[in-house]
C-alpha cells in the first residue's frame, strides 16, 4: 500500500506558501501543489529517500522519485534557468539513489543574487494528480531537520474533513457534443480541463463513475454524442473545475469518421482471383515489393527485486518514455507535422493517466516486478477498450499497446525493433503503432497494408497526412505474402493483388506514370515565370526554415522566399542564438537564393510553438496570449538581437522583414521606430522593406492603416482562419470545420487587398491556403499577387496559375463572397475552375 511521506526541509529559511512565489507558473500551481522557502542556506538537501528521476541540464532544478511514488520537484530560484548553469553545482546524477539529508545541489547565492528575480526555492509535487500535501510547515526552518511537508495519496488528505464531503461537492450536468462521444482526444481535453484546477472531478454515467483526470477511465464509460453526463467537483477550485469540464464535454467536434473515406468495416478479406479486400485508410495506387514487419514483444523481468528498486525502475522508465515522446512531439512541431504532434500529445495524456499509473504502482506494492505491473495494468485497460461496442474506442487500445511497449523497452534497456524498409516498398504488418511509423523516412513507403486496424486509427490518420496509399482490416492472409514479392495496392478500391498479372501491372504503372509525367512536365517549366493566360505575372515563392530549404526552393523554381520561419533557429537549443549566429544563418539563406529576395519573419513563438529557455509564462489561452511580435515585446533584448542580425544581412534590397501577429498600427510603428534606432546605432543606412503579417481579423480590417506604414502585407491564412472561425487549429477534433475557403475569410482577404491597394502595396499569402490549388483562382481574383508554398509544390502551383485568366477570376470571385459556407464556395470554384 502506498504510504504517506514526510519531507524534511531542503534548505534553512522561512517557509512560504506558493501564493507568495513571484512566478505565476508556480503561484498558479501549474507545476503542482507544494510549498516554497526563502533560503538562508545554500546547499539543497534531499527531503526524503528516493531516486533522482530528472535533473535540469542547467543544474537549477531536480526531481526526486520517493519510494511511495511521489515525484518531488525542487526548483532553486525564479527564472534561474537563464543563468545557463552558472552558480549551480549538482552533486548527484540522474538515476542515483539518495538518502534523506544528502546534499543534492550547491548554489552560489552570492553570484545568483541580483542576476535572478528571486532566490525563493519551490518544492512541488510534480504528480499532483496522484499525491497531495496533507500538512505544510510554517515559519523558520532548519535544513534536514524541520518537518517541511507531509505528502499523502490523493484523497487521503480530504478523508478527514471537518465538513461532510457531500456538503463540499458541486454537481452539474453536461450534454456531450463530441461527434464520436468521448474517445481519446475529447478525453484528453477533459483531462486537461480537470488538471488545470486544484480540485477533484469525476463523471457519472450509466451507473458508473470515472476520475476526470483518467483518459482511459473516461473512455471506459462509453459516453456517446448527445448523452447526459453528471459532473461532480470538490476541492479549493471546485466551481472553476466544474465549469471547465462541462465546457469540455459540451464542446462540438466532428466525427472522426469524417477523416476516413467510407468503407465497410466488415469488408471481405478474400475476393475473387486471390485478391484481398480491406478498409480504405488513405487513397491511392502503389506497386512495390512487400516488406513484412512484426515487432518482437519486449522482454519482461518476472522476478521482483527490492520494493524500493521496483518503484524506482518504474519511475525511471516512465520518465524516459515521457522524454522520448516530448522529443518526438518537438520534432513533429519543427517539421510542421500537426497530425503526429497531436497523436503524441494523446500518448502523453495516457502516460499521465492516474488510473494506469496507480494500478501499476499498486501491483508493485503487492510484490510484482515493475515490468509485470505495468504490462498487466496496460493490458487490463486495453482489454476494457477493446471489449466495448465502439470501434473508435477499440482502436485507441493500439495507443495503449504502443505506450506499453515503450515503457517495457525502457525497463528492459532493449532497443525497439524498427521496420527496415527500402524506398518505395509496401509495408505489411498485423498492426502498426504511431511510434513504428514515426521512425520511417518520408520516401520509404509506397503503400501500407495492415491485417487489423481501422480507418480512424492514429496510424491511418498519419498515413493520410503523408499521402501514402493504405488499406487496413485486410485479414491474416496478407501476413502470408512473401517478403520481396511485387504486389499491386489499389487503396482507393480497397483491393490488394498479391499476384498481379502483367496487364494489371501495366495499367497501374500507366496511371502512376501519367501522374509522374504530369509532375515532371510542370517541373521542367518550374523556373519559368508564372503568368496568367491574359498576361498578368504572379510571384510564386517558397516557405522555408533554413539554408538547405533555400537551395531546394531554387531547385524547384521558386521566384523568391515568401516566408523564412526564423523560430526554427531557436528551437532545439539550450539558449537563444547570438546575433552573430543569427546573422550567419540569415546571410547563408540569402546567398543560397542566388539573387532572389527573401521575406524573413521575426521569431514567432508561444501558442503551439514552445521554446523552453524563453520561460514564457503559462497561459490559459496561449493562442490569444504572448504570440508572435508580442513575445518579442515581452523579451525586447531578444527582438533587438534579431533585428540587428537582420540589419547586418546583405544586400538589404533583397531582404524583407515580416512581423507576425500584428494587431494594429501601434504594433507596427513600435517595431518600425526601434528598427530605425538600431540602424542608426549600427551605422546602417539602407533599411530592408518591412511588412505585416495579416493573421488576426483586426489587422485585416485595418489593412488600409497598416499599408500606409508597411511596405507589403502577407496573409497568414492558418491563424487568420482559426481566429475568424474561432476554431483552434491545433485541435484535430475541429479540423473538419477549419476551412480557409469560408466566405467570412474570403471577405477579410478582399478587405485586406483593397486596403493595401489604397497605398499601392502588394499582398501575398504564405499560409496553407496558398498550397490549396483549388484556392489559387480565388486568391488571384481577390487581388493577391504573391503565393508562397513548400518548395515541392512550386511547379504545380505555377502550372495552375498559367492555366487561369485573371480577369475571369476577378469577375467570378465576387459572387463567392455571398455564399454561406466553405462547402458551397468549394463546389462552385470546382465548377468554374476545374483542375486538369
Amino acid at each position: 500500500m502506498i504510504q504517506a511521506l514526510e519531507l524534511k526541509a531542503p534548505l534553512s529559511g522561512k517557509a512560504l506558501s506558493l501564493d507568495q512565489v513571484p512566478d505565476p507558473v508556480f503561484a498558479g500551481r501549474m507545476m503542482g501543489d507544494g510549498l516554497a522557502i526563502d533560503p538562508a542556506s545554500s546547499t539543497l538537501l534531499a527531503p526524503c529517500d528516493g531516486v533522482v528521476s530528472q535533473i535540469a541540464r542547467t543544474g537549477h532544478a531536480l526531481t526526486l522519485r520517493a519510494s511511495n511514488g511521489a515525484e518531488i520537484l525542487m526548483h532553486i530560484g525564479i527564472d534561474t534557468v537563464s543563468l545557463q548553469g552558472q552558480g549551480f553545482k549538482p552533486l548527484v546524477a540522474q538515476g542515483d539513489s539518495i538518502r534523506c539529508g544528502q546534499p543534492l545541489i550547491e548554489a552560489d547565492f552570492d553570484f545568483i543574487r541580483g542576476k535572478a528575480p528571486s532566490l525563493v526555492t519551490v518544492v512541488v509535487i510534480a504528480n499532483s494528480d496522484a499525491f497531495e500535501p496533507a500538512a505544510r510547515a510554517d515559519g523558520e526552518l532548519s535544513a534536514g531537520q524541520s518537518m517541511f511537508m507531509r505528502i499523502v495519496p490523493l484523497g487521503m488528505a480530504a478523508a478527514e474533513p471537518t465538513v461532510a464531503r457531500d456538503d463540499q461537492t458541486l454537481q452539474g450536468q453536461a450534454l456531450v457534443g463530441h461527434g464520436d462521444g468521448i474517445h481519446a482526444r475529447p478525453a484528453a481535453m477533459i483531462q486537461a480541463a480537470a488538471k488545470a484546477f486544484n480540485a477533484r472531478v469525476s463523471l457519472r454515467f450509466n451507473g458508473q463513475e470515472a476520475n476526470a483526470r483518467s483518459v482511459v477511465a473516461l473512455m471506459g464509460l462509453g459516453i456517446g454524442k448527445g448523452d447526459q453526463v453528471q459532473v461532480l467537483a470538490s476541492g479549493e477550485q471546485a466551481a472553476e473545475a466544474l465549469a471547465a469540464v462541462i465546457e469540455a464535454l459540451q464542446a462540438h467536434s466532428p466525427s472522426a469518421q469524417a477523416e476516413a473515406a467510407p468503407a465497410s468495416a466488415a469488408a471481405p478479406a478474400m475476393l475473387a482471383d486471390g485478391k484481398i479486400g480491406g478498409v480504405l485508410a488513405a487513397p491511392g495506387l502503389a506497386i512495390g515489393p512487400v516488406v513484412q514487419f512484426a515487432a518482437a514483444e519486449p522482454w519482461v523481468e518476472e522476478q521482483p527485486g527490492l520494493l524500493a528498486d521496483e518503484y524506482r525502475a518504474l519511475a525511471r522508465a516512465l520518465a524516459t518514455v515521457r522524454s522520448e515522446i516530448m522529443a518526438q512531439m518537438h520534432a513533429a512541431l519543427k517539421r510542421g507535422d500537426k497530425a503526429l504532434q497531436a497523436i503524441f500529445d494523446a500518448h502523453l495524456a495516457l502516460l499521465d493517466d492516474p488510473e494506469l499509473i496507480g494500478a501499476a504502482e499498486r501491483s508493485v506494492g503487492q510484490g510484482q516486478s515493475a515490468g509485470v505491473a505495468f504490462r498487466d495494468a496496460a493490458r487490463a485497460q486495453r482489454q476494457m477498450l477493446s471489449a466495448m461496442n465502439n470501434p473508435l474506442l477499440a482502436e485507441r487500445a493500439n495507443d495503449l499497446k504502443d505506450l506499453e511497449r515503450r515503457v517495457l523497452l525502457a525497463l528492459s534497456g532493449e532497443t525497439a525493433d524498427k521496420p527496415s524498409v527500402p524506398p518505395q516498398s509496401i509495408l505489411i504488418a498485423d498492426d502498426l503503432t504511431p511510434s513504428d511509423l514515426a521512425t520511417l523516412p518520408a520516401d520509404a513507403l509506397a503503400g501500407v497494408v495492415l491485417a487489423r486496424g481501422g480507418a480512424t486509427s492514429h496510424v491511418a490518420i498519419l498515413v493520410r497526412a503523408r499521402g501514402v496509399p493504405a488499406m487496413v482490416a485486410a485479414g491474416p492472409a496478407v501476413l502470408e505474402i512473401a517478403n520481396g514479392r511485387e504486389v499491386l495496392l489499389d487503396a482507393t478500391a480497397c483491393v490488394l493483388d498479391p499476384k498481379p498479372d502483367s496487364a494489371s501491372l501495366q495499367a497501374a504503372r500507366a496511371q502512376i506514370d501519367e501522374r509522374r509525367a504530369m509532375l515532371a512536365k510542370v517541373r521542367e517549366a518550374a523556373s519559368q515565370p508564372a503568368q496568367t493566360r491574359d498576361g498578368h505575372p504572379v510571384e510564386v515563392a517558397a516557405n522555408i526554415a533554413n539554408e538547405r530549404d533555400a537551395r531546394e526552393a531554387v531547385r524547384c523554381g521558386a521566384d523568391s522566399v515568401g516566408l523564412l520561419r526564423s523560430e526554427f533557429l531557436f528551437i532545439e537549443r539550450e539558449a537563444a542564438p547570438t546575433r552573430e549566429e543569427q546573422h550567419a544563418a540569415y546571410q547563408a539563406v540569402l546567398d543560397a537564393l542566388q539573387g532572389r529576395s527573401a521575406i524573413m519573419r521575426t521569431i514567432d513563438v508561444g501558442g503551439d510553438k514552445e521554446v523552453p529557455y524563453l520561460t514564457l509564462p503559462h497561459e490559459d489561452n496561449p493562442a490569444l496570449g504572448l504570440r508572435g511580435i508580442r513575445s518579442g515585446f515581452a523579451r525586447p533584448a531578444l527582438l533587438d538581437d534579431q533585428l540587428a542580425a537582420l540589419l547586418a544581412t546583405r544586400p538589404a534590397s533583397k531582404l524583407r522583414i515580416l512581423l507576425p501577429m500584428v494587431a494594429d498600427v501601434d504594433d507596427l510603428l513600435r517595431v518600425k521606430i526601434r528598427l530605425a534606432e538600431l540602424a542608426a546605432e549600427l551605422g546602417v543606412s539602407e533599411l530592408p522593406q518591412l511588412g505585416v503579417m495579416i493573421e488576426v481579423p483586426s489587422a485585416a480590417m485595418l489593412a488600409d492603416q497598416l499599408a500606409e506604414h508597411a511596405d507589403f502585407l502577407s496573409i497568414g491564412t492558418n491563424d487568420l482562419t482559426q481566429y475568424t472561425l474561432a476554431r483552434d487549429r491545433c485541435n484535430p477534433d475541429l479540423a473538419a470545420g477549419l476551412d480557409h475557403m469560408h466566405p467570412a475569410l474570403l471577405r477579410l482577404i478582399a478587405q485586406t487587398t483593397a486596403g493595401a491597394a489604397r497605398h499601392g502595396r502588394w499582398v501575398g499569402v504564405c499560409g496553407a491556403m496558398a498550397s490549396d490549388l483549388e484556392a489559387a483562382p480565388v486568391l488571384l481574383g481577390l487581388g493577391v499577387t504573391e503565393l508562397s508554398v513548400s518548395p515541392g509544390l512550386v511547379p504545380e502551383l505555377k502550372a495552375r496559375v498559367r492555366a487561369l485568366d485573371l480577369e475571369m477570376c476577378r469577375r467570378e470571385v465576387q459572387p463567392l463572397l455571398q455564399l454561406t459556407s466553405a462547402a458551397q464556395v468549394r463546389a462552385r470554384a470546382r465548377e468554374i475552375w476545374p483542375q486538369v
